[in-house]
């Protein structure tokens, strides 16, 4: 059986704790490899081989390190195939798909190659007499993420690519149910010319995330998982001193209002709404059609196009998606399905029960639809993070927009119209974090930043883009005086404008 290593001082580095997990293939049920579980003296020996690879590192210019990354950003393309087939053999997720999360990672790399310009601090000349200020951004030392299952690929290049290209060392803890591509993301970065021990990888569970969060010598944690979790995660860490962004679950709406090109928003949905099995905290699992007609007319079409969707394995081009990660995610996501239908809600399409020929033991959920859905029902409450779409039906605007405004969750939203004023008065009123405006997935581009409200988000400044910048870096501020003569009293004196 293949065995899965941690990647430390740019070698694959065999665990020593004894303790491994087991990694299935989505599409079949059976066990294709085991991943070492880190002891936390495994952490320690990755922190410490970090904290001596980071001095050199951060002492490089910004310009050298942006043509580290430069190269990484070519060999991310010229390895694209590669890495999404492997990420589709753990993840499930068809081959395509994997494309797409390399891709939207591959961007954040694109931005990082920026960091030059990023870094550059402010100036002012004659704050005073003779005196001049400016400020500089410095790396904060050893830096570590602790990563999910659903994007392998893109949200460790979300968190490595710009706190490496800051100067920072970074130590990822990636899923332990889908670890092989961040590994190979960390070979990737030695050949593009990154030195040994400043980005490691080691695997592991909550003894592995415990020991990251208190170890002293990690200055920032970015975490993007469960809002339990996450709030744990902050909590913990910043207990423990630590910077802290920690990203957690979801519960997206899209509004649709009457006006709105219903075909168009069926095939955003349809895609927004299954694809990737629903296991992205971006996913769009809540419509909210205005008016009856509106609903019947969306639920009408939305019940075609969602029976149309091929369910295939990962390799299959032809399928929309595949199945979720593992048996116990299926369980769950088919027990959210029978709590809707105990709940009350109209079960219009039941995904329970696919198989495919060939692949009867592989985690497969087909594509599920409720109509008449409440606020009151616990299924709406949670985040199912399948293949599952749920339909609340609104009467006026008002109401529907109260809906992801009064949710415990505040990832996403997006409005449906082509009215412009409607569209302006909801995305300056609407509480949420991030906003779509007939946009299903509103994930902004690498230039800007990712971050929802309320239990979608802990900590003060969101994933990459600027903020990213900021939060993998500390300000210093400088004030300097190059008198002329003898300075005499003035050395007593705080410097002033006067």
């Amino acid at each position: 059986m293949r065995d899965i290593h941690h990647f430390i001082n740019g070698q694959s580095v065999p665990g020593t704790s004894g303790r491994f997990g087991d990694i299935y293939d989505p599409n079949t049920g059976k066990i294709q490899a085991r991943v070492a579980l880190a002891s936390g003296a495994e952490i320690d020996d990755a922190v410490q081989k970090a904290v001596k690879a980071q001095a050199g590192w951060g002492a490089t210019n910004p310009q050298r390190r942006a043509r580290v990354m430069f190269a990484f950003k070519a060999l991310l393309e010229k390895h694209m195939d590669e890495l999404a087939v492997l990420l589709s053999s753990e993840h499930g997720k068809v081959v395509a798909d994997s494309k797409g999360d390399i891709q939207r990672g591959l961007e954040v790399v694109e931005f990082a190659c920026g960091i030059p310009h990023l870094l550059k601090g402010d100036y002012t000349e004659g704050a005073g007499p003779g005196i001049d200020v400016y400020s500089l951004r410095q790396p904060l030392g050893v830096v570590a993420g602790i990563t999910p299952f659903n994007f392998p690929a893109m949200i460790p290049l979300w968190m490595s690519a710009v706190a490496l290209a800051c100067g920072n060392a970074f130590i990822l803890k990636p899923s332990e149910k889908d670890p092989s591509v961040p590994v190979r993301l960390g070979e990737l970065l030695i050949e593009a010319g990154l030195p040994e021990g400043v980005f490691q990888v080691v695997h592991g569970d909550k003894e592995a995330v415990d020991a990251l969060l208190v170890h002293p010598d990690i200055r920032a944690i970015s975490f993007v998982g469960s809002s339990d979790i996450a709030q744990y995660v902050y909590a913990t860490g910043s207990a423990h001193g630590k910077r802290v962004q920690a990203m957690g679950g979801a519960k997206n709406h899209g509004i649709i209002l009457p006006d709105a090109d219903l075909d168009q928003v069926v095939r955003d949905i349809v895609g927004a709404a299954y694809g990737s099995a629903g296991e992205r905290c971006m996913a769009l699992p809540v419509a909210v059609p205005v008016g009856a007609k509106t609903a019947d007319a969306f639920i009408e079409r939305m019940t075609d196009a969602a029976r149309a969707l091929k369910v295939g394995v990962s390799t299959d081009a032809e399928a929309h998606y595949g199945p979720v990660i593992s048996a116990a995610h299926k369980a769950k996501v088919e027990a959210y399905i029978q709590m809707g239908v105990d709940e009350g809600a109209d079960l219009v399409l039941d995904g329970r029960g696919l198989k495919l020929q060939g692949h009867e033991d592989g985690y497969f959920i087909g594509p599920t639809l409720f109509d008449k859905v409440t606020p009151q029902m616990k299924s709406y409450q949670d985040e199912i993070f399948g293949p599952v779409l749920q339909v609340i039906r609104a009467e006026t605007l008002e109401e529907a927009a109260a809906l992801p405004s009064q949710h415990a969750y505040g990832n996403g939203v997006a409005i449906f119209t082509r009215n412009g004023l409607a569209a302006r008065e909801f995305v300056s009123k609407v509480n949420v974090g991030m906003v779509g405006i007939n946009v299903p997935i509103p994930v902004p581009v690498a230039y800007h930043s990712f971050g929802g409200w309320k239990r979608s988000a802990f900590g003060d400044l969101n994933q990459y883009g600027e903020d990213g910048v900021r939060f993998y870096t500390k300000v210093k501020t400088v004030t300097s005086r190059w008198p002329d003569g003898d300075i005499g009293d003035q050395a007593f004196i705080i410097p002033t404008m006067k």
